[in-house]
């Protein structure tokens, strides 16, 4: 017996709905298919998609780092200075 999925329709919104489900394989055949049609057509969500991957494996990845202590405080009075 085969199977056939349908692919429905899709629009920005309801893709970046469902995007971090997509991205985990959360989403039933015909579902999945739609997403994937969208973000191969649609360059906006497109760049959100891999904007999403990237700080995803960013954030999960083994190859975080430490950043030196004070970084954080040096970053932001350089910033505050910059802005006055």
């Amino acid at each position: 017996m085969q199977v056939t999925t349908q692919i429905v329709e899709i629009d920005c919104r309801a893709v970046r709905q469902e995007l971090v489900n997509y991205m985990e394989g959360d989403l039933p055949p015909s579902l999945r298919a739609a997403v994937h049609q969208h973000l191969h057509a649609c360059a906006r969500c497109h760049a959100l998609y891999d904007g999403s991957n990237n700080i995803a494996l960013l954030l999960g990845g083994k190859n975080v780092f430490r950043l030196p202590q004070g970084f954080s405080q040096r970053l932001y009075d350089r910033l505050l200075a910059h802005a006055r």
